[in-house]
């Protein structure tokens, strides 16, 4: 396993290695859902010259849920309690640490507005020995990274024909993130634990254009900033329809979040890779 960490003042490996594998799986928006963009209805339509349903006139609801999955490396800066250090790992790293996780979104649609909201949780921990630790007696350190990131949105569709469709979009992006060391043996250093909530006010566009009866390709990016002073995404995607209202899709992804509030906790970190996922047409 390669890792890269620069140490600006002496800091818990683990602790470090943690945060910077935490980064990596971090989504902020549905991916799978919002870049595939096209139903399977309108891509049938757009390749056999079918009349497509007027969403000016159509007051049904539409559904769309999409687990993904992204494999991504990440690199920046990360400190707390006045320390801080430059990290890099690689996709294989964060995966190598992972317990848990969840993703998915879910994306609902009447006539021209749409509602895409995308929901993450992860869980990674490392047993890290130190046999030259500076404290008299300290065997080793676990550490435990925890983080949620919550990012619902509201848009309206532009542009709606069988072949080209393009979304505005207005929303919040929230995020946790949370670790905590403990010593071995126990007693012999007090635990650390420490958490960051904090939201953003992002904006975007996506635009999908239908290839062929059962491809569309995707391009989206947002950006924004409030708690954070930026934070911001580009993302192009490739869906592939395998059934009806079941397609498959590979992208890739960069996401860029700068945190750094008043107290001395920094977040600076710039994720990108590989994501899959498969998007299902409910209704």
């Amino acid at each position: 396993m390669t890792r890269s960490v620069r140490f600006q003042r002496r800091q818990p490996t683990c602790f470090v290695v943690l945060a910077a594998l935490l980064g990596s799986f971090a989504p902020t928006t549905a991916i799978g859902q919002q870049a595939v963009g096209m139903t399977s209805q309108d891509q049938t339509a757009s390749a056999t010259g079918a009349q497509a349903v007027n969403p000016a006139n159509d007051d049904n609801w539409h559904l769309a849920i999409s687990p993904y999955l992204w494999f991504a490396g990440v690199h920046g800066t990360i400190g707390a309690r006045d320390r801080s250090a430059s990290f890099h790992a690689s996709a294989g790293d964060v995966i190598s640490k992972l317990n848990i996780g969840l993703m998915g979104a879910v994306e609902a649609r009447k006539r021209r507005f749409v509602v895409p909201i995308d929901f993450m949780w992860i869980k990674l921990s490392d047993d890290t020995a130190t046999p030259e630790s500076p404290f008299p007696g300290l065997t080793s350190i676990k550490a435990k990274a925890t983080q949620t990131i919550f990012t619902p949105k509201v848009g309206y569709r532009l542009l709606d024909s069988p072949k080209l469709k393009a979304d505005a979009l207005v929303g919040l992006r929230y995020w946790h993130l949370g670790e905590n060391l403990s010593f071995q043996p126990s007693g012999l250093l007090d635990n650390y634990s420490q958490a960051a909530n904090f939201v953003d006010v992002i904006a975007g566009a996506k635009i999908s254009m239908a290839l062929s009866p059962k491809a569309s390709v995707t391009i989206l990016g947002d950006a924004g900033a409030g708690q954070a002073n930026l934070d911001y995404q580009v993302a192009a995607y490739l869906g592939y329809r395998i059934k009806p209202a079941v397609m498959l899709g590979v992208g890739w992804r960069y996401l860029d979040i700068n945190y750094r509030p008043a107290s001395n906790f920094v977040y600076d970190a710039a994720q990108q890779g590989i994501l899959l996922g498969v998007t299902i047409n409910l209704k």
